[in-house]
């Protein structure tokens, strides 16, 4: 093909993005419902060697659960593409989040309002790391019984952290809070004079 027919086109940005939060808040779920590809898991069955270890209160059907992590890829526009890696849930593998933050833009901090204490932690990580993050409560059923500004004080979290209502098996639900926080990081950006996700 003659090189005045070839057409040039940029390679989109690619952004790291975690999904994290507490044992059994739904991460996987989120990662399988939006990813455009057919997402990398690490599940295992929940066996007799996790009593006692593993809290089951509030999530006694939960049959597997995420050793590593997951891992999937969604295309925002044309000219973006967010790389998403989920969490370990559990205490004992927590070792691996500083590993999955390395590189890492901004996080999805999942709660379940059934069990809000299991995402402390998450938050309290992206916190200490000055991690930009955005807080997506997973309404399991389909219920959200608290409004965002409830669950914002319940939290103790800051003004500018957005508490997003959704439910992870949706894309649509799911795809929305990924793009509240790229929002949040171009203005972010922008205002600090940094590079955003979609600046070269």
């Amino acid at each position: 093909m003659a090189g005045s027919d070839v057409i040039t086109r940029a390679a989109p940005d690619t952004v790291k993005i975690l999904i994290a939060g507490g044992f059994g808040v739904g991460k996987t779920t989120m990662v399988g419902s939006v990813s455009e590809i057919a997402p990398l898991r690490t599940e295992e069955p929940l066996t007799a060697a996790g009593l006692g270890v593993d809290d089951l209160d509030g999530i006694e059907e939960k049959k597997a659960t995420t050793v590593a992590l997951d891992f999937g890829r969604i295309s925002i526009g044309s000219d973006l593409v967010l790389y998403l890696f989920g969490t370990p849930g559990q205490q004992r593998f927590w070792f691996m989040w500083n590993d999955l933050a390395l590189g890492a833009l901004g996080a999805v901090v999942l709660i379940d309002v059934r069990r809000p204490e299991t995402s402390f932690a998450a938050i309290d990580f992206f916190e200490r790391r000055r991690i930009p993050f955005v807080v997506g409560v997973n309404g399991f059923y389909g219920d959200h019984p608290y409004p965002p500004e409830e669950i914002r004080e319940a939290l103790a979290l800051p003004d500018h952290v957005q508490v997003l209502l959704c439910d992870a098996r949706e894309r649509e639900s799911s795809r929305d809070v990924l793009i509240a926080l790229i929002d949040q990081l171009i203005a972010t950006a922008v205002h600090t004079g940094g590079p955003g996700p979609t600046e070269k």
